[in-house]
This record gives structure tokens, C-alpha cells and sequence, in this order.
């Protein structure tokens, strides 16, 4: 490593530590980074049209495949175009690697050219946080750097001026190396003992499960088997058992069913795994609650619970599967499973309707026909989460979105990295026309790498959920409409493929067209503005408000 330039070094530990690809955007205060990154094979350069759309795919990248995202940006306008991706990746606990640019070192401080104080700007989006003072210095810390990704599931960033690259690592620089050690913690005996008493009470078990459950699939199963629990599970947690699964009660709160609304209302004892649910509004009153987080932090952060388990999911739930006895009364489960067979049967009704303009829901339920089991979803913020969320079923496929920053425009950068990441699979981005329009650039990012993914946009001419939103609070819809350009030409203009669709019979035969296509395609659906995303369960204010909505609308007309 030693006798490199300080940029060859930098490359060259990005390779050892399993780095594929850099999203990036080249710019005059990193060019001396571009030069080792063209002159070496093993990671990937991918031209992004925007620096967000880079640090969005980055942090989608690592949110599939565990490894470390990496982005690149020129100081000043590129790197303040990377904190929206970055905070994304931060909120939702996605390794991320952000390496920007600087003005010479002699130059800090002197107000020069695209010079920005880098070190106070990611300050609070970056967990690891430095500026490069020397050649010798970047290598120790660029290990640094990416453990502290890794281990904690967040940011770091690397603020590099422009001429350290191109210096020479001495032989007496300080040595540090590649490694990743992981350990798997457990949960304290003490309060083992506390939750298996408490689960041992009579009463109805309800299980809400997050993202920290993806890897425990077996262990929750078999808990709720064994307790006769029904699975609720948040946004994030949307994939960690299969949808159709007869304990699976899908979602809550907006975006969730009413059997899950129900069960909250009639449990007796919850058990949060791996998520810290922030719409606790949706969560049972005056229950029995017991937490499993791997983070001790997030324990009772947001909800009152009883007992805090500390651990891993799997690991503490097969602990606990180990010494509770099997539930033999399962009347309340039955009749979860009840409700949620005739909730199964009205989302597929909803998307089967031949109606025009076409029911957004309609999208979800023939999509479930089209993807095969290894498809990744990548989905948009929006109306379109509510459809994806409720109307799709998940039977093994990968599901990402932006779950706690909820940013528009992540369903397009979501499926490039995807498609990169997995080019064997399906890729699909289903996005709003909102959404889509923020980041549409970049779909010549997928034309130029031959990445041949789906983007099907939801076309309502709307950023309809704040419409509803609007509407919900008794007030008069405003600023909502969109003018959208040609979806489908566009496509076309960037050399991909465009197809345009009103009707349910046009969306049958276009999605096989879509995805048996060697090119990236834009399917454009036109869908109904007036489809509001209505709760599972409303309430009497929510309700109120909507009636006082309307009368504001006659009363303007």
C-alpha cells in the first residue's frame, strides 16, 4: 500500500473492504480520487446525473445487501447535494460511506472558490466525521471511517481537499487493516425471566415487528405459532414474513389493515421486535408490552413497555421460544384470520375493477401476478406507499423504500442500485408522478449502464397525499396539482423504452412487455386524483374534517 499516492491508497481500501461501486458525479476538487478509481477494475464508477440521486442509491445499495454504500462528490454544490440521501441512509440505519472533495489545503479558511465548512455541514448526518489532514493520515482513517459505517449501520464522511491525493504515503505512515468484527447480543437473564412471565398471563398476544426481524424469520414464526400470536408489522418490516402467511396481518396505522387496527385495540399483551414505531397512536392502551431492540436506546423511546429486551432478535427470540409452553386457546387468532381473509379479498377486488381513470390499487394487485418470488420492489413515497403497503402482497421479495426521512424521489435511485447490485433480478421502482419527477434525470443513468429495470409512475397529476392530507384537516386543497410532462416519450427521448397506459386491459399486456424488455422502461399509468388514501380505520375527527373540506370546495366554487 505504501509508496502509492494517498488517492491509490484510498482506492485500494475500498477494494479490500468489499467496496463494488462508487455513486458519483466527477468535479474539479476530486479529480485527483477519479484518476486511481479509472486506473483499477474491481469497483465500478456510476455516473449519476445528481449528486442526491448518488447518496440515495448508495443507501439503498446497503439497505439490500448489507455492504458498504459509497458515494463521491465535489466539495461545495456536490456535497450539499448528498445530506438528503445521506440522512436517509442515516434514519434508517444503512452503512454509507460519503467521500467529498475540498479546496487545496492551503486554501481552507480563505472564502475561496466552492469552499463550504464540510466539517460542520455533515456533522450531524455522519456518525464518523473528518477532514483528511495529510497523505499519511488518510489511510488510518479511512479504515476508520468504514468500521464505524459498518458497525453502527450509519454514515461516515471523509472531507478530502484537493491536493492530498495526489501526495505520497511514506513508509512511517501508521498501519491499520480491514476487519469487521461483529458480536451477537444477548439479552439480560433478569429480564428474560421478567418476559416469559409476563407472556405467560392469560389474554390475547399481539406481535409488531420491524426491520430488526428480516433475519429472525424462523425464530418469529415459530414464537407465534407456538403463542398463537398474530404479526403486525411496521413499514420496514414489510417482507420479514410473507404477506399471504395466515399470522400475517399486514400493516398499521395509514398505511396499514383493519385487522391489524383491531388486533391492537383487542390485545391484551404486545411484543415489539426490532422496530421503534413512531405513530404510537395506532398501539394498544394500557397493555402489557415487552421490547426487543438490539439497540438498548431505543427501548421505551417512544412507547411505555414493561420489559426491555436487549439483544439480538433471533437469538432472544429463540430463547424465549425455548422456555415458554404452547398456547392451546387460539379463538383470537382465528378470528384475526378471519378478518384478514375478507380484507385479503377487498384489496384484490379493488385492483380488479374495470374502472376509468384507473384505481391506483390496480397497479399492486397485477403486479403480484408478474413478479417472480427474488423481485426487488422499490417503491416512492407517497399515495403510492399506501397502494404498495396494503395492495401488494410480499411473498419472498425484497421490499425497500425511504421508511423514517420519507423522502421523495428514492423509488428510481432505489432500483438502479438494485438492478446493479442483483442484475439477474427483477427490478422494479413504483413510483408517484410527484416522486418521480424529482430524480427523473437519472433515468439515463439506467439507459448509459444497460440496467434493464421498470419504473411504473402513478400518474394522477397530483401530489395527491398531501391533498388528502389537506382535506383531512378541513381545509381546502391547495398547491397539489402537478403539470407533468410525457412520462412514456420521455423514456423514448433517453433511449429507453415508453408506454403509456388508461386502462386495466392496456396495463395487463404492458407489464410483460415491461419486463421481458433488455431496456429500461417507463410504464406511465394514469390513474384517479379523487382515490384517496383513506385509513383502515377512520375516525369520527378525521371524518368531521373531511365533511368541513367539502364545504370549503362548494363554498369556492
Amino acid at each position: 500500500m505504501f509508496e502509492q499516492t494517498a488517492g491509490e491508497a484510498l482506492i485500494e481500501i475500498l477494494t479490500d473492504w468489499g467496496v463494488e461501486y462508487i455513486f458519483g458525479m466527477p468535479g474539479d476538487s476530486i479529480n485527483m480520487l477519479m484518476e486511481p478509481i479509472r486506473k483499477q477494475d474491481k469497483i465500478r464508477f456510476i455516473q449519476v446525473r445528481h449528486e442526491e440521486v448518488g447518496a440515495l442509491a448508495a443507501a439503498a445499495y446497503a439497505k439490500l445487501t448489507g455492504k458498504l454504500g459509497v458515494c463521491l462528490a465535489i466539495a461545495g454544490p456536490g456535497a450539499i447535494h448528498l445530506l438528503n440521501g445521506l440522512y436517509d441512509a442515516k434514519l434508517d440505519g444503512a452503512p454509507v460511506l460519503a467521500i467529498t472533495g475540498q479546496v487545496e489545503s492551503d486554501l481552507i479558511g480563505t472564502d475561496f472558490f466552492q469552499e463550504v465548512n464540510l466539517d460542520r455541514l455533515f456533522d450531524d448526518v455522519a456518525l464518523y466525521n473528518q477532514r483528511i489532514m495529510s497523505a499519511e493520515q488518510l489511510p488510518v482513517v479511512a479504515n476508520q471511517a468504514i468500521r464505524m459505517a459498518l458497525t453502527h449501520h450509519s454514515v461516515s464522511h471523509l472531507s478530502i481537499p484537493d491536493d492530498i491525493p495526489h501526495f505520497r504515503v511514506n513508509r512511517e505512515a501508521r498501519r491499520t487493516n480491514s476487519i469487521l468484527v461483529k458480536s451477537i447480543p444477548m439479552a439480560e437473564p433478569h429480564n428474560l425471566d421478567q418476559a416469559v412471565q409476563l407472556l405467560a398471563k392469560p389474554g390475547n398476544t399481539v406481535i409488531l415487528a420491524g426491520r430488526g426481524t428480516h433475519s429472525a424469520r424462523e425464530e418469529l414464526l415459530n414464537f407465534a405459532l407456538s403463542q398463537k400470536a398474530p404479526i403486525v408489522l411496521s413499514l420496514p418490516g414489510k417482507g420479514a414474513i410473507p404477506d399471504d402467511h395466515p399470522y400475517c396481518l399486514g400493516g398499521l396505522g395509514l398505511l396499514g389493515t383493519k385487522p391489524a387496527y383491531h388486533a391492537m385495540k383487542e390485545a391484551d399483551t404486545l411484543l415489539m421486535i426490532g422496530t421503534s414505531f413512531p405513530f404510537t397512536g395506532f398501539l394498544p392502551k394500557k397493555v402489557n408490552t415487552i421490547q426487543i431492540d438490539i439497540n438498548p436506546a431505543q427501548i421505551g423511546k417512544r412507547y411505555p413497555v414493561d420489559v426491555g429486551l436487549a439483544g439480538d432478535a433471533g437469538l432472544t427470540l429463540r430463547t424465549l421460544n425455548e422456555r415458554l409452553i404452547e398456547r392451546g386457546e387460539d379463538e383470537f387468532l382465528k378470528q384475526c384470520q378471519s378478518r384478514m381473509k375478507d380484507w385479503h379479498a377487498k384489496m384484490t377486488q379493488q385492483g380488479q375493477e374495470e374502472l376509468l381513470p384507473l384505481r391506483p390499487q390496480t397497479v399492486p394487485v397485477l403486479l403480484q401476478d408478474i413478479l417472480e418470488p427474488n423481485a426487488i420492489i422499490s417503491c416512492d413515497v407517497g399515495n403510492v406507499t399506501v397502494w404498495m403497503a396494503r395492495n401488494f402482497r410480499i411473498s419472498q421479495q425484497q421490499f425497500i423504500t425511504s421508511s423514517w426521512l420519507a423522502t421523495l424521489g428514492c423509488g428510481l435511485p432505489g432500483a438502479i442500485a438494485a438492478k446493479l447490485a442483483y442484475p439477474d433480478r427483477q427490478v422494479v421502482a413504483v413510483v408517484g408522478d410527484g416522486g418521480f419527477a424529482m430524480t427523473l434525470s437519472d433515468f439515463v443513468t439506467a439507459v448509459k449502464y444497460q440496467l434493464p429495470l421498470v419504473v411504473i409512475v402513478l400518474n394522477n397529476a397530483k401530489i395527491a397525499m398531501i391533498k388528502y392530507e389537506q382535506e383531512s384537516m378541513g381545509n381546502a386543497e391547495f398547491g397539489t396539482d402537478l403539470t407533468n410532462p410525457d412520462f412514456a416519450r420521455f423514456a423514448e427521448d433517453c433511449g429507453g423504452i415508453g408506454i403509456t397506459v388508461h386502462t386495466r386491459d392496456e396495463l395487463v399486456a404492458a407489464l410483460p412487455k415491461a419486463f421481458s424488455a433488455s431496456k429500461p422502461v417507463i410504464l406511465d399509468v394514469f390513474v384517479d386524483p379523487g382515490e384517496a388514501p383513506m385509513p383502515a380505520h377512520i375516525t369520527f375527527s378525521q371524518a368531521k374534517n373531511y365533511a368541513i373540506h367539502l364545504v370549503k370546495e362548494w363554498m369556492a366554487d
